[in-house]
C-alpha cells in the first residue's frame, strides 16, 4: 500500500531539486544580505528587515501570479501542444513584466508608510534608500519568474537554478565590495546590500533568458515571438488563474509581513530577532516550494492526460515525502535552536553585547514554534501546488484567506501585543494560521480527486 506512494519519491525529488535549490538561492541572496548587515549592527539588520517587508508583500503578488504560467505550459506538454504552450509563456511573460513595472510603482508611493507605522525612527531613516533600490528589483525578478515557472512547466527545473546560483555569487561579491568597502569600493552599508541584490536580479533574467534559447526544447517557444500579438483568451485565462494564486500568496506573506511589523512595535531587538528566525524557517520553506512546482507540474501532465487516478496517487506521494523533509527540519531547529541565530551577529561585540545576547534569545524560542510550523507549512504549500496543477484556484484562495486573516492574525495580534508572550504570542498565531490552511486545503483536494475518479 504504502509502496505505491514512495516508489515516486526519486522522481519527485529529481523533478523538485533543481527548484528547490533555485528558491533556496533567492533566500540565500536575503540570508548573505542579512549575515552582512548583522555585522553592521541591530539597528541595520531591522532596517533591512522593514524595507524587505513591503518587498515580501510585492513579490508575493509578482511570483504568486507568475505561478499560472506552470499548469497552462505543464498541461499543453501533457497535451504536446506547442502552440498552447507557446502562447501560454508569451502571454504570461508580458503580463508579469508589466506586474513588475507596477509593484515597483507602487512600493515608492507607499514608503511614507513607513512613517505611521509606529517603527523606531533610526530604523526608518536606515530602511528608505535601501528600499528605494530593492524595489526597482521586481522588474527583473518577476520577469525572471515568469521564464522560471515557464521552464518549470515543460519540466526544466534545472536552468533557473543555474541562473539563480550565478546571481548569488554575483550578490555575495558586490555585497562585499559595497557594504564594507573593500578594494577601493565605497562603504555604502545597507545601501551596498541593495545594489547587489538589484544587480543579480538582472544577471538572473540575462542568464535563463541565454539558457532557454540555447536548449532544444524550449528554443522555438522562446524565439520568433511577437510580443504585442496578445489574444484577449489567453490574457483572460493566465489572470483568472494567476490573480487567485498571487492572492493565496498575499495572504500568506502578508501574515509574516504583518509579524515583522508587530515585532517592530516591540522594539528594535525583537524585530531582529524575528528577522533572524523568519529568514531560517524562509530557507527550509524553499524546499517545500521545489515539491510544490513538482505536485504543479506531476498534476498539471496527468490533468492533460486525463489519467486521475495517478494524478491522486502521484500528488498524495508529494505530500507525504514533504511531511517527511519537514519532521527533520523541525528536529534540526529544535537541537540547534540556540545555536542557528548566533551566525547572524557578530557575539564578540562587547559595544553592543546586550542587543546581541537579548535578540538571540528571543530567535532561540521562535524556532522552537518555527520546527512546529515547518510541517503545516510545507503540507500547505505542496496541496496548494496540487491545485494549482488541477487550475482550481478560487476556493483555494478563500481557505487561505480563513486561515491567515481570520484565525492566524488576530491570534498575533492579541498574543504579541496583549500577553506576556509577546514575540512568541505572534509566532504562535503564524503556527495556528498555517496548520488550518494545511488542513482546509488538504480537504479540498481530497473531495476534488474523488469526485474526478468518479466522473472518470
Amino acid at each position: 500500500m504504502l509502496q505505491q506512494y514512495t516508489k515516486e519519491f526519486r522522481y519527485n525529488l529529481k523533478l523538485a531539486a533543481p527548484v528547490m535549490l533555485g528558491m533556496l538561492g533567492h533566500t540565500f541572496v536575503g540570508l548573505v544580505d542579512n549575515i552582512m548587515v548583522g555585522q553592521l549592527g541591530t539597528a541595520e539588520l531591522a532596517a533591512v528587515s522593514l524595507g524587505n517587508s513591503f518587498m515580501f508583500i510585492a513579490m508575493s503578488l509578482g511570483i504568486g501570479f507568475s505561478t499560472a504560467i506552470t499548469p497552462l505550459v505543464a498541461e499543453a506538454d501533457g497535451e504536446n501542444n506547442f502552440k498552447n504552450g507557446k502562447s501560454a509563456f508569451k502571454h504570461g511573460l508580458f503580463l508579469c513584466t508589466t506586474l513588475g513595472i507596477v509593484l515597483f510603482l507602487l512600493i515608492l508611493a507607499a514608503k511614507p508608510l513607513m512613517y505611521l507605522m509606529k517603527q523606531p525612527p533610526e530604523v526608518v531613516e536606515l530602511a528608505i534608500p535601501y528600499l528605494d533600490l530593492v524595489a526597482f528589483s521586481l522588474i527583473p525578478l518577476v520577469s525572471f519568474q515568469a521564464l522560471k515557472q515557464f521552464s518549470d512547466g515543460l519540466s526544466m527545473t534545472k536552468y533557473p537554478m543555474y541562473a539563480t546560483l550565478v546571481a548569488n555569487l554575483v550578490n555575495i561579491v558586490l555585497n562585499y565590495v559595497l557594504i564594507f568597502g573593500k578594494f577601493g569600493f565605497p562603504q555604502m552599508g545597507i545601501v551596498g546590500a541593495a545594489v547587489g541584490t538589484l544587480a543579480s536580479r538582472f544577471v538572473m533574467v540575462i542568464f535563463l533568458w541565454v539558457f532557454l534559447k540555447n536548449k532544444e526544447k524550449s528554443r522555438p517557444y522562446v524565439t520568433r515571438i511577437k510580443f504585442f500579438t496578445l489574444e484577449r483568451r489567453m490574457i483572460n485565462k493566465i489572470v483568472a488563474l494567476g490573480f487567485p494564486s498571487s492572492l493565496q500568496m498575499f495572504f500568506e506573506v502578508a501574515i509574516f509581513t504583518a509579524a515583522i511589523w508587530l515585532s517592530g512595535i516591540l522594539g528594535k531587538n525583537p524585530q531582529a530577532a524575528n528577522q533572524i528566525a523568519l529568514n531560517l524557517a524562509s530557507m527550509t520553506f524553499m524546499v517545500a516550494m521545489g515539491l510544490s512546482v513538482a505536485a504543479m507540474v506531476r498534476v498539471g501532465n496527468q490533468k492533460g492526460l486525463q489519467h486521475f487516478r495517478d494524478l491522486r496517487r502521484i500528488a498524495i506521494s508529494i505530500f507525504l515525502l514533504t511531511f517527511l523533509i519537514e519532521a527533520v527540519f523541525a528536529l534540526f531547529f529544535i537541537l540547534f535552536n540556540e545555536l542557528l541565530p548566533q551566525i547572524y551577529l557578530d557575539v564578540n561585540d562587547v559595544e553592543n553585547i546586550a542587543d546581541n545576547t537579548e535578540v538571540i534569545s528571543i530567535a532561540a524560542k521562535l524556532l522552537i514554534i518555527a520546527a512546529l510550523f515547518q510541517i503545516s507549512d510545507g503540507i500547505q504549500v505542496t496541496v496548494l501546488g496540487a491545485l494549482r496543477g488541477l487550475q482550481d484556484v478560487k476556493i483555494p484562495t478563500l481557505i487561505t484567506f480563513i486561515a491567515y486573516w481570520v484565525v492566524g492574525f488576530p491570534i498575533s495580534y492579541y498574543l504579541g501585543l496583549y500577553t506576556e508572550y509577546k514575540s512568541s504570542g505572534i509566532w504562535i498565531g503564524l503556527l495556528a494560521g498555517l496548520s488550518v490552511s494545511a488542513l482546509l486545503l488538504y480537504l479540498r483536494f481530497n473531495a476534488l480527486t474523488k469526485g474526478l475518479i468518479q466522473k472518470n
